[in-house]
């Protein structure tokens, strides 16, 4: 036995990084820890490299500085597109009602507003905006005339909604749902190639003002997160620093999501709080202001648009004069209970659907299944006022203060002809027989809602849940506030009303009991609750709501952890099968040993040798078997480990050696030892692959408790963990085994929760 000498150099061809090696297949989770080491080495070199030269010491501040330019632009851009969507949303949503003559791409209010014949009793009347029946026949009353215009409105629902789901059938399938519980697995560190891709952001963006204006009962906020995640991969592909490294990436996307919600609901701080309590998985200091530079530029740029001609970021920014007083705790707790219920019932009801549609023929239709949908939901809505309008401007009216200018049905009391107080300061008045009529029709729409979001959330069109969460206990919040405040008014000489509400106060505000009803249904849904908090609170901009909004948001997540501990998000996470480890504790007294493989019975653990393994014998063992990397030990006798190589780079390493190398052939021998092996002068030129091998693997010993391992694989998002005794390889456990395990502790099918 000889060696060749200088062998050790000629096959360091891998020194030098080649494309693809370090990245990762489709739907597999990254390597978190090799990600950050990669991002260490690179900013090691850079500050290095900044020494030698100016040139390469301006080249370290724009690196340095990149961060911050990503961050300008997914704000302009998600601001922009925000605004392009609420603009967009807004004239087709009013363009299946009618049509404004002297310009066709204004909304009804808009063509309004720019009227001369309107007078302020009939804001909503000008000549100019002519419903279709109107346009159609020159009449404006009569059984015909509301035939037509019902029958045109469910029309124009259909092809919006038909629109939208042949898009993303056809161009974009990602573009479909909330894309949350999607982006949540992402910036876990699970890859879904295309789901943040161009196309994605585009088709998301037209069928989302689509889907929306057809009428159905969803909302774009949820979706924007999407785009706007969408709008950071686009600008991460700009930059080396992010584009090679997808532990930086998710950085990026974490304050990308943070951008989404500020524009759904112009919270800046709402937004970062949501991105750090909701989604994101790694959430440094440095993400954290990178976060609300983000969020803050998002929500500038949607203010510079204005598009709802208000000054504000949402169309249901309201303001409350009258201060709330202890005993409507009582009311407001209860509002939290409801919401609670009504989470828990949505997300059962919605589940077993969305999993009957997966299991079943209908799941081969979704194009029917969305038409069939719109079709019902539209010849139920238009007869009833407060479903007929977009859901934004029903939860917009059902916040609203009545003020002596308002002339919403809700806002019909029986005046005092004697009153002399000023506008914002009405006292309390009894309900007149359009308060009346508006609570029967409240509540035939919120049976309405609470049935038909069951059944939209989940199918092939972009679809938010925040909007329809915040119309159910908008609705039932207004109806407890009206009847709160009809008992003050009638009863203020109980002992609960007579200490706060003296004949001819203003006690109640039942827009203010809107809003707590809309912040503990969507609690209760999401599970949310700091930053839900705090979204409200920037929707009103008084400080003075937190309690009673804490008070519901609290008391709605205590009581649907009382029915189940997972959100809408994770449930549908569960659904889809993808690899999610939740925050629950582990509790079960089980080791290392019992879960990882090869079990017994079973073939041994498929090993690599540090040097005496063929390239044949490296491709026949890829061949036959799909595990994600091997095992590299001294020996198949010794079997004491060396370290870890992943699959897909032994791949691209042993293709781009036959590409670039000569003398590697079939047997050759792959070597990951530091010097060449001793091999005889006539063997073929031995391949070496130190580069690509993880000399630092995580282990555990066999009997480590699977409550340690389970907590390492989810704070320090493992991919695999390999198991040792004394040094000595025995088996290796994968994220996969960890959750078979735990669904088998639970007694779960450990296949159900596999990615589909």
């Amino acid at each position: 036995m000889i060696s060749i000498n200088g062998a050790g150099n000629l096959m360091d061809f891998l020194d030098e990084p080649f494309p693809d090696v370090g990245t990762y297949e489709d739907f597999h989770t990254i390597d978190w820890l090799r990600e950050k080491s990669r991002d260490t080495d690179r900013h090691r070199k850079i500050t290095c490299k900044s020494k030698e030269s100016i040139w390469e010491f301006i080249k370290s501040l724009l690196d340095a500085w990149s961060g911050w330019l990503v961050m300008l632009l997914i704000g302009l851009l998600s601001g922009t597109l925000a605004g392009v969507i609420d603009l967009a949303v807004d004239w087709m949503t009013d363009l299946k009602e009618g049509v404004c003559l002297s310009a066709l791409w204004y909304s009804h209010e808009q063509c309004c507003w720019t009227s001369n014949e309107t007078t302020f009793a009939d804001r909503d009347k000008c000549p100019q905006w002519q419903k279709w029946a109107e346009l159609m026949t020159g009449y404006t009353e009569g059984a015909g005339v509301y035939v037509l215009n019902y029958f045109l409105y469910v029309l124009w629902a259909l092809f919006f909604s038909f629109l939208a789901v042949s898009l993303v059938r056809v161009f974009a399938p990602y573009a479909c749902g909330s894309g949350i519980p999607e982006i949540k697995r992402i910036l876990r560190g699970f890859i879904i190639r295309g789901y943040l891709g161009k196309w994605t952001l585009l088709i998301k963006t037209v069928t989302l003002v689509l889907a929306v204006s057809s009428g159905l009962s969803l909302g774009k906020e949820g979706p924007l997160v999407h785009v706007a995640c969408c709008c950071g991969n686009l600008f991460c592909s700009l930059f080396s620093k992010y584009s090679k490294n997808e532990g930086k990436r998710r950085e990026v996307l974490s304050a990308a999501a943070a951008a989404g919600v500020s524009v759904a609901f112009g919270a800046p701080i709402g937004g970062v709080l949501f991105s750090l309590e909701e989604v994101s998985y790694y959430f440094p200091l440095k993400t954290l202001w990178r976060s609300f530079f983000a969020a803050l530029v998002a929500a500038f740029t949607l203010r510079s648009i204005n598009p709802f001609g208000n000054n504000r970021l949402v169309l249901f920014y309201v303001e409350y004069h009258t201060p709330w007083y202890m005993a409507e705790l009582v009311p407001f707790i209860l509002l939290g209970v409801f919401g609670g219920l009504w989470g828990t019932l949505f997300i059962r009801c919605n589940i077993a659907w969305c999993r009957r549609r997966k299991t079943t023929r209908l799941g081969k239709y979704p194009v029917l299944e969305v038409i069939v949908v719109t079709g019902i939901t539209a010849v139920l809505a238009f007869p009833n006022p407060y479903t007929r309008r977009s859901t934004s401007e029903l939860i917009s009216e059902l916040f609203n203060d009545c003020g002596a200018l308002e002339s919403s049905q809700l806002c019909d009391y029986i005046n005092n002809p004697n009153m002399t107080r000023p506008v914002d300061d009405i006292p309390d008045r009894p309900a007149g027989p359009g308060v009346y009529s508006a609570l029967w029709q409240l509540a035939l729409a919120l049976v309405f809602k609470i049935v038909i979001t069951i059944f939209t959330f989940g199918m092939k069109i972009p679809s938010g849940l925040f909007i329809p969460s915040m119309a159910v206990g908008a609705i039932a919040g207004r109806i407890v506030g009206i009847a709160v405040e009809q008992m003050a008014f009638h009863h203020h000489d109980w002992i609960i009303f007579k200490n706060w509400c003296r004949p001819g106060a203003d006690c109640v505000t039942p827009g203010l009991y809107a809003m707590v009803g809309a912040a503990a249904c969507l609690g209760g849904v999401t599970r949310m609750t700091v930053s839900l908090v705090v979204i409200m609170f920037e929707l009103t901009g008084g400080l003075e709501y937190i309690v009673p909004l804490m008070a519901a948001a609290v008391t709605s997540k205590w009581v649907a952890d009382a029915f189940g501990k997972e959100g809408i998000y994770e449930a549908h996470i569960q659904l889809n099968g993808y690899p999610y480890l939740d925050q629950d504790e582990f509790t079960h007294r089980t080791l290392a040993t019992d879960v990882m493989r090869p079990r017994r019975n079973e073939p041994p653990l498929a090993v690599l040798t540090q040097d005496s393994t063929t390239v044949e014998d490296v491709e026949t063992l890829i061949k036959d078997t799909d595990y994600n990397g091997f095992p590299v030990v001294v020996s198949r006798e010794s079997e004491r480990l060396i370290g870890f190589v992943q699959r897909r780079d032994l791949i691209l390493a042993i293709k781009s050696a036959r590409q670039k190398q000569d003398g590697v052939v079939s047997n050759s021998v792959v070597y990951f030892t530091e010097d060449a092996p001793q091999i005889p002068a006539s063997n073929p030129q031995p391949l070496k692959l130190r580069r690509i091998l993880n000399l630092s693997p995580f282990t555990v010993t066999d009997h480590t408790p699977m409550e340690t391992v389970v907590d390492i694989f989810r704070k320090l998002g493992l991919r695999q963990c390999l198991v040792t005794r004394s040094g000595r390889l025995l088996g290796i456990i994968t994220k996969k085994d960890v959750l078979r395990h735990m669904a088998h502790m639970m007694n779960q099918d450990p296949e159900s929760i596999m990615f589909n």
